[in-house]
């Protein structure tokens, strides 16, 4: 199987994630090249073929010519399947492509299965095989679903070069608002859905106190309102490492774990003994955690 892997440059920089492009074209055995708009000073190293053109005349992105590019390296490959990164890049240049090259397009895979690509449903509850009838296909990879492996190499560099016409034009882009900083916490304990309540927020809160550290949350719970939004660990929230990672009724979806999966330690706590967020977990409390938190909280305050 071939796979041209589609990376991506942001504010200069080789995305991070890119690793993860390396690791499903290894977990499925197929030969991998890249295509990239980037800075000539950070390409990946890895033994292949790399379709390269530079940003600075291209942009980082504009729709209608990064759709000329990777088609370009498209028609040179043959490639069985297109991958991309599920961000806001893949999001929207995944379907343009599909579309171009009139083959099926699936969104967020996190998995090889039985000859198709798995992805969650349900939150990360259930998970579904799809299998494209076309000969080839687009994928985009949900973050932290295939393990980045080590880079080395030196690739062979193809430059490419396209019509740099468009009918879109880059207007500018804003910062989100700041709120809490995440990424220095030494210890992050989050709610999820399995809180139950807004009122049972505050039994997070006051664990997190008595370890010293910040409070976090998965997307059900900043949805519901009961945290505010730069409290999101995941993929479309904050991606954090601290040293100790408390799971307060958390399932577990692959969102979810792509943004905590640098933590160093993780107590897990949920009523589902079942619950994804098992397998992850060095240690996994099956209790209700309205019963749980308040007593390891009255425990860690007497030590104080």
């Amino acid at each position: 199987m071939k796979a041209l892997l589609v990376g991506e440059c942001r504010d200069g920089r080789l995305a991070g994630e890119v690793a993860e492009l390396f690791g499903f074209a290894a977990v499925s055995g197929a030969e991998a090249s890249l295509v990239l708009v980037g800075n000539p000073d950070g390409v990946p190293a890895f033994g292949g073929r790399l379709y390269f053109a530079d940003a600075r005349e291209y942009g980082e992105y504009n729709p209608d010519v990064h759709k000329r590019l990777v088609m370009q390296a498209v028609e040179r490959e043959c490639p069985d399947v297109v991958v991309f990164l599920q961000s806001s890049y893949g999001w929207d240049l995944a379907p343009r492509l599909a579309a171009a090259m009139n083959v099926a397009q699936v969104s967020g895979v996190t998995g090889i299965d039985d000859g198709g690509y798995a992805v969650d449903s349900c939150n990360g509850k259930m998970r579904r095989t799809v299998k494209p009838l076309t000969s080839s296909a687009v994928l985009t990879l949900q973050p932290g679903a295939f393990p980045a492996p080590a880079e080395q190499g030196v690739p062979e560099l193809i430059r490419l070069d396209a019509d740099r016409s468009s009918g879109i034009e880059f207007l500018g882009s804003s910062q989100p608002e700041t709120g809490a900083d995440l990424s220095r916490a030494s210890a992050i304990v989050s709610a999820g859905r399995g809180v139950g309540s807004e009122k049972h927020v505050d039994l997070v809160r006051g664990l997190a106190e008595a370890l010293g550290g910040e409070v976090g949350a998965s997307r059900p719970v900043i949805d519901a309102g009961w945290l505010e939004r730069s409290r999101q660990v995941g993929s479309s929230g904050q991606t954090v490492s601290p040293a100790l990672y408390v799971a307060c009724g958390i399932s577990g979806s692959i969102q979810h774990l792509a943004g905590m999966k640098g933590a160093g330690y993780i107590l897990a706590v949920n009523t589902d003994r079942d619950a994804p967020i098992g397998d992850v977990a060095d240690v996994f409390v099956v209790a209700d955690l309205v019963q749980f938190l308040p007593a390891l909280t009255a425990r860690l305050r007497v030590g104080q």
